[in-house]
């Protein structure tokens, strides 16, 4: 296993972590759900004695699920192997106390008397600033004060102008952002990779192959592996992809088969830095290229649209359309969809595309002029919802 630091940490980090978003499911039990105990335990087990050291969950993974399953696993002495990582559910904070309460249940559902790297999940601009309200930074400061966590952070799904006002704002060890091939310019994206290194802080990727959807196998891709100078399988274009950059410490993947932690721990040992020569980086160029002709609604992201007087969540309704066709992998992206507009991160009200009511709001406010009830009729046709 290769290591990498934090530039204001002193610990060496496994460059594969494990993300325990997508534990293997139990028996007739759909991905995300009730977790298949004996299979993840020995999954997280098998990283760590190859050498894995950075573990990852958070407070609503497996509907709550997740971080207790990883308590079970990091028992027998793995505990002390290990860096654990969990999050802040940043959106169900209403008060200051319920910071407290959180990180204290989570602390009894991990089996640990302290977190090595607490995260605010998922910030954007809503959250940060319903957080800051609340007293987030002299909750941070407290909590590392009393020992219950070492090392604040947090996790990222916004515009880079949001970034950089989260970055200045507090003495982070790292940022955790959604970053690979096809994300350079969505989120904090390139810009925010270099603006964190440059100010010290550590960068955690999360999605490197946008959920699987980079590893599948997608006919139009298949001429620019076959033409590389180099025989890899897409995930390894796309985990190597990444490890390129000098300024990432940690890549997240989120195993649920043992094939997957197998076929990791193996790619995990060529992930130097800056080690992709030209003729490689121009296939991955090829390959960016080559799902990009597959989009079917040019949105940026922008979310100038937002926010929408019916709670519909425009940009992430396209966001999944548009990975569905891309990569070929309708069921995969309905069902990412189905869970992530749920309403379960924010207030309870869903954002599908079927709540919208076409009263065209949105319309008058994009930039790019697209015809967003006539899109939105689409999405809700093909998703169901």
């Amino acid at each position: 296993m290769l290591y990498r630091k934090f530039p204001q940490c002193p610990h060496d980090l496994s460059i594969l972590g494990f993300g325990c978003m997508r534990l293997p499911p139990a028996e007739g039990e759909q991905a995300g759900g009730k977790i298949d105990e004996p299979r993840a335990i020995e999954m997280i087990r098998t990283a760590i004695d190859a050498g894995v050291n950075y573990i990852d969950t958070a407070y609503p993974y497996h509907n709550g699920e997740s971080e207790v399953v990883v308590g079970k696993a990091l028992g027998d002495g793995y505990r002390d192997r290990v860096f654990l990582a969990t999050k802040l559910p940043s959106w169900l904070v209403a008060s200051r106390e319920d910071m407290d309460r959180y990180l204290n249940e989570q602390l009894e559902k991990l089996g640990t008397d302290h977190i090595d790297f607490y995260l605010l999940h998922g910030l954007g601009a809503e959250t940060w600033e319903n957080l800051k309200k609340l007293g987030v930074l002299e909750f941070l400061d407290s909590a590392r004060a009393d020992g219950r966590i070492r090392y604040a952070a947090f996790s990222f799904h916004d515009q880079f102008s949001v970034f950089k006002e989260i970055v200045d704002a507090y003495p982070w060890t790292f940022a955790q952002i959604q970053y690979n091939y096809m994300d350079e310019e969505n989120q904090a994206g390139t810009q925010g990779l270099k603006y964190a290194a440059e100010r010290g802080l550590g960068i955690v990727v999360m999605e490197p192959l946008r959920g699987g959807l980079l590893s599948g196998d997608v006919p139009a891709i298949h001429q620019h592996l076959i033409d590389a100078p180099v025989r890899r399988t897409p995930s390894e274009w796309g985990l190597r992809w990444v490890w390129n950059h000098p300024e990432v410490t940690v890549v997240l993947s989120g195993m649920s088969a043992m094939e997957q932690v197998e076929e990791n721990l193996t790619i995990a040992e060529q992930g130097v830095a800056n080690s992709l020569p030209p003729a490689e980086l121009a296939v991955v160029e090829k390959m960016r290229d080559a799902f990009a002709s597959r989009v079917k609604i040019p949105c940026t992201g922008c979310r100038y649209c937002m926010p929408c007087p019916n709670a519909v969540d425009i940009p992430s309704c396209f966001m999944y359309y548009n990975q569905a066709y891309t990569f070929e992998a309708k069921e995969k992206a309905a069902g990412v969809y189905t869970w992530a507009l749920s309403g379960a991160f924010t207030d309870g009200i869903p954002g599908y595309a079927s709540c919208c009511l076409e009263c065209g709001e949105c319309e008058e406010k994009c930039p790019q002029h697209l015809p967003i009830r006539e899109h939105m009729r689409d999405v809700s046709e093909y998703f169901g919802r």
